[in-house]
């Protein structure tokens, strides 16, 4: 038979009230009694109603932690992974993390709210977080991103496939001195279209015309295409890393008194709305949302699996025509 608050309270010799207060943080109790209580809670295996109600709530949450919800991408992710999560009768918590942090500023709220798992996107997983969740049976997926230095699963789309499609679509039709204008060096995403997008050139005979970084940024993108459209030799081409970055380079282009496609083909990745809109028409590689979620949802709602096995799932993405390139 469950223990009582009856028991718990005879045992560490209080009143039933201060069971009670015990386990309400921040209701008036002597710390020597709450610390005799909570010892002989434990003893006898008794756990409160408001710990039953907590861990019950916690049971079907799950806890998303993003860095940076400035790119449309990530709020579209967001809102499909809630609604997928809804019906599968659960509901995500989200951690907002700025971007002069890591993720380990959220490792206590994520601990004391024990949700059922924690989604990782558009932030970088440490070694301390995953190890914390380990330690206390929540699952980690990294969802749009891939870390091989951290063991958990990861969901995301084929990005060495799209920077090979980016590639394609600006070579088939004539482009010679393309150029890449690229994320953050450091993430998956950035990494591995890149690394697509150069060896389907390299298997043409065509090197990477020029290069520069817009940091996943509408503004820095702005200047950093800007500049590359500024040189002497400047290219027929730019494949970006992502749509947002692609905008922002449509908008310098036209700016300098560029015509697209005639003058510049542009090619993005994500296929976020704006990317649809008559004053871009983009086309980009386009990123399996949806999924990419149903699979993240499958792995998180896999309860008698084990931890994670650091097995990545990767979708292929979809190339989009559009008039841009």
């Amino acid at each position: 038979m469950k223990a009582t608050a009856k028991q718990v309270a005879h045992s560490a010799g209080v009143s039933l009230s201060a069971v009670s207060r015990a386990f309400l943080p921040g209701a008036p109790l002597d710390p020597e009694k709450r610390k005799r209580v909570l010892a002989a809670a434990a003893a006898l295996g008794y756990s409160s109603p408001a710990r039953r109600t907590a861990e019950a709530i916690a049971s079907g949450t799950v806890s998303l932690v993003t860095g940076d919800l400035s790119n449309p991408f990530y709020p579209t992710l967001l809102e499909t992974l809630a609604k997928g999560l809804q019906e599968a009768g659960q509901q995500l918590l989200v951690y907002t993390l700025p971007g002069d942090t890591t993720v380990d500023t959220a490792i206590p709220q994520i601990l004391a709210a024990r949700p059922k798992a924690v989604v990782v996107t558009s932030a970088h997983l440490t070694s301390s977080m995953a190890d914390a969740c380990r330690q206390h049976g929540i699952r980690i997926v990294l969802l749009n991103r891939i870390q091989n230095d951290v063991r958990v699963d990861a969901v995301a789309c084929n990005n060495y496939a799209g920077g090979r499609d980016a590639a394609e679509i600006l070579i088939a039709r004539g482009r010679r001195k393309i150029s890449f204008l690229g994320g953050i060096a450091t993430t998956s995403t950035h990494v591995e279209r890149a690394r697509g997008f150069r060896d389907r050139l390299n298997e043409h005979g065509i090197a990477v015309h020029s290069e520069a970084n817009g940091a996943f940024n509408y503004q820095i993108a702005f200047s950093a295409a800007a500049s590359l459209l500024s040189t002497a030799q400047r290219p027929d081409a730019i494949f970006c890393c992502n749509d947002l970055m692609a905008l922002a380079t449509i908008d310098a282009a036209r700016e300098m008194g560029f015509a697209l496609p005639t003058d510049l083909a542009v090619v993005g990745f994500d296929d976020i709305a704006m990317a649809s809109w008559n004053s871009y028409k983009l086309t980009t590689i386009r990123q399996p949302i949806e999924r990419m979620v149903q699979e993240t949802i499958r792995l998180i709602s896999n309860a008698g699996s084990d931890y994670g096995d650091g097995t990545s799932r990767i979708i292929p993405g979809k190339v989009v025509l559009r008039s841009s390139a």
